[in-house]
């Protein structure tokens, strides 16, 4: 019994004899298989290989095989006058879904390109260097590097794994010829693996599949390869981009191989990959200089600098240039530095080819989507587009009597002011002019994504206001559309019937579920309404005693799914300005979970806890016992309940439509719209 493989006219697929999942081919489309048999029902022995033959240099070159790389190859005799391959140099972004091991697989990649000395004390997930990073554990911030492995640079770019950050993966895209793609090796492709996946193949990049964490227990490569191929097929890639070349590794070990079992002692199998299966920057040589400006950072000696990569020409350090919008506005400005990504730093250069990723300094008022080009022939390349908004909220000013005793920045015109600035760095946000001057509604990807914005907005010193987030709905045909997210929930057995019930009251239809690695863990998929997720992380997390782990990502718009309620119970609500009591604290935790403990001020129309029922509840937390009431007896003690301690995201999923979040530089707090409360009245 034979398998018959298809075989393409531009070239033959290769398969690896050592694991035969090394390497897909679409070919395998139009595999000849018997009746009632399935390609994983085979074993190797009923394959026909090709015959191999080892290269005494580099055993390895037999073995990576990419279309990808030998199309290219081919397709130079149809490139356009003037376009040349650079061969000396790959650019290549780092995408995965959030805790795939990008950031850890980045720090192994650096360390063995000697990027550091061997007496060097490193920290762990270098590229991580934000402050809100380190302390959250994820990548907020696409970030670049670059190392050297047998005269060849590799700029990479380190991204974000979350779907709120998308936007940060999308405008990075512009800059690199091949991403790799890592994808965990019991969790398989995720929804953010597909949504970057999916821009990539739209930029028509090259491919290399890392799966990542092979050396954890329950880990299922060909599982894993065979759902990355299936994905590779639903968004409709080329023959060449699924014919990808897999690599298996373990980030925190450094190790890598082309065979799950067959791992090397480093990450050689990786870096010859890259160079064998990315092709290099197609450049315009002698063009005119072109480089589209992707990022921007702000040093206080430099000022503002330019990142991008330079599609044609060469770049000189002093050079006057043209400054070219998408709108074909043209200005004039002088590279006063020039730098390159040179290990883990920026390196000082006279000039720079195209082909390069460089930084750009002395444009003082230069933003993202701008061409910097020539002087006397600059035209702009394409903007960069991003997907839009789906979540909005509305900043405001502080209105709390505790208005300015600990933030600096406290007036409109600082808060429009850092508003619009955000916008200069980060495409994928929006803002707009709210119904009153000191309102301003923020749109962006998520509710992360805000949230970050607003906890880096608090560390700066500003003072200010925020209502609960909203979806950003669409009307089409006079009929309301409405986001819809795909959430994955991975949850224990034991607690799924929980977690079902929880995602049916808000909507939810489940799609798919199965059974993940040998942990007793169930993968359950939805399609729900991005309303039903607002709130849904904290309660999922009580339903399943924090055990399940919540993943969502963008989908299409859809109709208006109906009415839908996301918070049961009321507010306990401060009845008077003063200072919690103790003695008032004992009657008051009766009536639910409260946020303050003794000795805290508070204010008329401050949330002071979470009401037991339905529907809010005024409580006097500021009375003290009477002077006169002396008593004989001994004084009982008072015994108070821990308070509860809400983070920022917990706050902003808690308040409801009539509740507002004070963020301040030290506290944050929630209280009652006192606008929306007159108007109820």
């Amino acid at each position: 019994m034979e398998l018959t493989v298809g075989i393409h006219n531009y070239v033959t697929p290769t398969l690896n004899p050592n694991h035969r999942n090394s390497s897909f081919s679409s070919s395998i489309l139009r595999t000849q298989l018997p009746v009632g048999r399935t390609l994983s029902s085979l074993s190797s022995s009923t394959i026909k290989y090709p015959s191999f033959s080892r290269s005494r240099r580099n055993p390895l070159r037999n073995f990576i095989k990419c279309s990808v790389s030998e199309a290219e190859a081919i397709d130079t005799t149809t490139e356009k006058v003037g376009l040349v391959r650079r061969n000396d140099i790959r650019n290549i972004a780092i995408v995965a879904h959030v805790d795939h091991g990008k950031t850890t697989l980045v720090d192994a990649m650096l360390k063995q390109a000697k990027v550091f000395r061997d007496n060097q004390v490193v920290e762990e997930r270098i590229m991580d260097s934000n402050d809100l990073e380190r302390e959250r554990g994820i990548t907020i911030l696409s970030k670049n590097t670059s190392i050297t492995y047998k005269d060849t640079k590799m700029n990479i770019i380190d991204t974000p794994g979350h779907s709120d950050f998308g936007g940060e993966v999308e405008r990075v895209l512009n800059m690199v010829e091949g991403i790799l793609l890592v994808v965990d090796s019991v969790e398989g492709p995720m929804p953010q693996t597909r949504f970057v996946l999916k821009k990539a193949l739209e930029f028509g990049h090259a491919v290399v599949v890392v799966v990542n964490k092979i050396d954890r227990p329950s880990a299922r490569p060909e599982f894993v390869i065979n759902s990355t191929f299936e994905l590779f097929i639903e968004l409709n890639a080329s023959d060449e981009q699924c014919d990808f070349q897999a690599v298996y590794a373990s980030g925190i070990k450094g190790m890598a191989g082309l065979s799950p079992d067959n791992l090397a002692d480093d990450l050689g199998p990786l870096f010859e990959t890259i160079i064998r299966c990315i092709p290099g920057p197609r450049i315009k040589k002698d063009g005119r200089l072109q480089m589209l400006v992707t990022s921007t950072e702000y040093d206080e000696h430099k000022g503002r600098i330019a990142i991008g990569r330079l599609h044609a020409g060469i770049l000189n350090r002093g050079m006057d240039v043209r400054i070219c919008t998408p709108d074909d506005a043209c200005r004039f400005g002088k590279v006063s530095e020039l730098f390159v990504f040179e290990k883990f730093y920026r390196a000082p250069a006279e000039s720079v080819e195209a082909g390069d990723i460089c930084a750009v300094c002395g444009v003082g008022d230069i933003q993202i989507g701008e061409t910097i080009a020539d002087k006397a022939d600059g035209k702009p390349l394409p903007a960069i587009s991003v997907e839009e908004p789906t979540v909005k909220m509305a900043f405001s000013i502080n209105t709390s009597p505790f208005v300015g005793r600990e933030g600096k920045y406290v007036t409109s015109r600082n808060l429009r002011d850092r508003l619009y600035r955000e916008l200069e760095r980060n495409l994928a946000m929006k803002v707009e002019d709210g119904e009153t001057a000191d309102t301003f509604l923020v749109s962006g990807r998520g509710t992360l994504h805000l949230t970050i914005l607003i906890e880096n907005m608090r560390r700066e010193n500003y003072e200010f206001m925020v209502g609960p987030p909203k979806v950003i709905n669409k009307k089409v045909d006079d009929k309301v559309l409405e986001p819809y997210e795909i959430a994955t929930v991975e949850v224990p057995e034991e607690h799924m019937g929980a977690v079902v019930e929880l995602l049916g009251k808000r909507r939810g239809q489940m799609f798919d579920m199965q059974g993940v690695g040998s942990e007793g863990t169930t993968l359950l998929k939805y399609k729900i309404p991005t309303r039903g997720l607002l709130g849904l992380r904290n309660a999922i997390l009580t339903a399943s005693r924090g055990t399940a782990v919540l993943n969502t990502i963008f989908d299409s718009y859809g109709s208006w799914a109906g009415d839908m309620t996301t918070r049961d119970l009321g507010s306990l609500v401060a009845f008077e300005d003063g200072t919690t009591t103790s003695y008032a604290l004992i009657s008051s935790q009766e009536r639910g979970q409260l946020f303050v403990k003794p000795g805290v001020e508070v204010y008329k129309g401050q949330i002071v806890g979470i009401h037991q029922r339905p529907g809010d509840l005024a409580l006097n937390v500021c009375k003290k016992k009477a002077a006169t009431n002396v008593r004989s007896n001994k004084e009982v003690s008072v015994v108070l309940d821990t308070p509860l301690d809400y983070s920022l995201d917990d706050c902003i999923e808690y308040i409801q439509e009539d509740e507002l979040v004070e963020v301040t530089p030290k506290s944050i707090r929630m209280c009652k719209n006192p606008k929306t409360n007159k108007k109820g009245r």
